[in-house]
């Protein structure tokens, strides 16, 4: 959230507060309003307990298990943020309060908070860790399930992202690389070997 956002939220939310504060006291007086508002704080407080306690076991029980607590660190973000909500006098901060707090709206906060927040923070983060984007296993562009982030391979001069020349040649040929008289490795193999045949040859004749 950009500065300036924060900045007129902080001061668009307690102008809204107070304006609903005047006219509910218009309409049932002001000892009815205070009262009101005292009574949902103290709900809202004890509210938050139990559902701090419930979102830290939890916690430690997907830590035990080894799991990571990802939705329950939201909820406990959450409850932090309600927890200000409900200790700022008003009701209208009171009712935004009782939302983070109560399972039933916070779980749907908590999934559009994941999906449009910090899964798309994580993504610029990490360049794209999270989805998988990124080379994992065997090698580039093998097809046996290797891959590269953004579908390239390593970087160098080869066709396939490699600088050197074990590759598939560019002409179709599949070998090592060339020797100074033209030849590959291969045919250096075979013309040793038929060098030694001949001269067995030459000895037994």
């Amino acid at each position: 959230m950009r500065p300036r956002t924060l900045l007129a939220l902080l001061l668009v939310v307690p102008l809204v507060d107070a304006l609903f504060l005047i006219v509910v006291a218009t309409r049932l007086g002001w000892p009815v309003t205070v009262a009101l508002v005292v009574l949902t704080a103290v709900l809202g407080m004890l509210l938050l307990r139990a559902e701090g306690r419930a979102t830290l076991g939890r916690l430690q029980r997907k830590v035990a298990q080894g799991k990571p607590p990802t939705d329950e660190l939201l909820d406990g973000g959450l409850l932090i943020a309600a927890g200000a909500f409900l200790l700022t006098p008003g009701l209208v901060t009171d009712a935004v309060g009782f939302l983070l707090a109560l399972p039933l709206s916070r779980v749907p906060i908590r999934v559009a908070l994941k999906k449009y927040v910090v899964i798309p923070y994580i993504e610029r983060e990490t360049d794209g860790f999270l989805s998988g984007n990124v080379y994992i296993g065997g090698f580039p562009n093998d097809g046996d399930g290797g891959f590269t982030m953004g579908g390239s391979g390593f970087p160098g001069d080869g066709p396939d992202g490699f600088d050197g020349g074990d590759g598939p040649d560019t002409d179709g040929s599949v070998g090592g690389n060339a020797d100074a008289g033209g030849g590959s490795a291969d045919d250096d193999v075979v013309d040793v070997d038929f060098t030694v045949e001949e001269e067995e040859r030459k000895g037994t004749d």
